[in-house]
Order: C-alpha cells, then structure tokens, then sequence
C-alpha cells in the first residue's frame, strides 16, 4: 500500500531517525493540513527528492505544519538502467505534458532541447523560467506518483550542442518515422546497466540535418509503431516500452 508523499528540506530529511517525531513545514505542510487535512492517526511518506523516504504516522497537523512520528527511514536504490528523455520545445504545453507523464513512468531525467522546428522558443530569462516550470511540473508528478526520487531537469539545448552532448551516454535512441527498425528490437539486449536517452522531436518533427548529425554522434534512429504520435506522447510511450524491455518492470 503507498501512502500520500511530501517533500521535505533534505538536509532534515535524511537526518531524522526511527522514533523521533519530523516536523514538515512551508509549502508542503501547509497542503498536508489545509487542503489534503491530514490528521493523528494517518500514515504519510516525507522524501528528500534525492531516493530517501520517510515512512511515519501523523500525529499532530496544525498552524500550517505536519508532524510525523518516524517508523522506517531508508536510501532507495536507483534504477541500475537510467532513463532519460530529451523532449523538443512544443506548443500548448505539450512538452510539460510529455515530461509529467514521463515523471510518473519513471524517467530518471529531462532535458529541453529547442530544436529548428520548435515553434515555442525559450531566449535569454525565458530559458531559465522555462527550466524552473519544468523543474516544477516534475516535482508535482514525482509527489503524485508517490515516487521518492524527482528527475534532473537539465539546463536547455539548441541542436548545434544536443549531438555532442547526448554521446555522453550508453546508448541514444530518436525517434523518427523514417527509422527502419523499431525501438523495441533496438534496445533489446541483456541488462548491463548504464544510461538510455530517447529524443524526440517537436510538432514540426526532427529535421533531416539534426537527424544525421545525432546520428554521426553515435544515436540511432528508431520508429515506435505504424501511427505518428504526438510530441506529448511519443516520448511516454516509448519510456513504458523501454521500462519493459530493460527490465525495469
């Protein structure tokens, strides 16, 4: 059974221990009281963020702050396979919603990538307003989906970094329509751990110039199915199905 997740300051969380009483406060607590309105008696998990958890038993929640009596306090083990997943900018909030959905399925981090076709563009102070929003979004995924480790979100790159970036990982994957091979073959193998990028494109879809130079950087291109999904889907869709052939699930 899980219960509801809170982030607390890191420094405090992974300082409590079994039996002592750990005090949530700020904006987490004030939601633990006054819109979820936990009570004595309820059972809550309070995570650093960073894989440590905080399992405990409320025992007072008031003044806008959630205290909970500690009963198990433990680093969870990260994925020996990571995930990770450069999303282009799109419109109408399609890239959030590609890297929410990615947060609950378990990426381990995201990266905005402003391709040549991305109609959105993020200049200057926007850059950093957009990483902050996108740090944001995942933070609330990772607290819905209960999970105790909330993804990177890397600063963004245009295309003329992405390729040299990228080829710091195992293997990249994008995803293009014209790949010939799918990625489920692709990535199948056996599990020796390391990274896993998966790129993909915005609206517009990946030039042929970014193609080859991902390509000439090591990538392989890869085709999910028959259909063309859309820049908010692709991207989960092809987590779900590297989950399960690297083992994950």
């Amino acid at each position: 059974m899980t219960y509801p997740l809170f982030f607390g300051e890191p420094a405090a969380v992974r300082s409590a221990r079994v039996g002592s009483v750990f005090v949530l406060g700020g904006d987490e607590g004030r939601h633990a009281t006054t819109v979820r309105r936990l009570a004595p008696g309820e059972r809550v998990d309070v995570a650093d963020g960073a894989g440590f958890r905080l399992r405990g038993t409320v025992t007072d929640g008031s003044a806008g702050t959630l205290a909970v009596r500690v009963e198990s306090a433990e680093q969870e083990q990260a994925p020996r396979q990571q995930l990770v997943l450069i999303q282009a900018l799109a419109k109408g909030d399609r890239d959030e919603q590609a890297i929410e959905a990615a947060t609950e399925l378990g990426v381990d981090a995201v990266v905005p990538w402003q391709a040549e076709r991305s109609i959105v563009r993020w200049r200057a102070e926007k850059a950093v307003k957009g990483q902050r929003k996108w740090e944001a979004v995942v933070a609330g995924a990772a607290k819905q989906s209960r999970r105790a480790w909330v993804p990177e979100v890397h600063p963004m790159l245009d295309s003329a970094r992405l390729p040299a970036w990228s080829a710091r990982f195992d293997r990249v994957f994008v995803l293009s329509e014209t790949a010939g091979e799918g990625l489920a073959r692709l990535a199948a193998g056996p599990s020796q751990g390391g990274t896993t990028a998966v790129i993909v494109g915005p609206e517009g879809g990946i030039s042929e110039r970014e193609l080859l130079a991902l390509q000439e950087a090591g990538a392989a291109a890869a085709r999910l199915g028959p259909h063309v999904l859309r820049s908010s889907s692709a991207g989960p869709a092809a987590l779900v199905l590297l989950n399960h052939v690297l083992g994950r699930w």
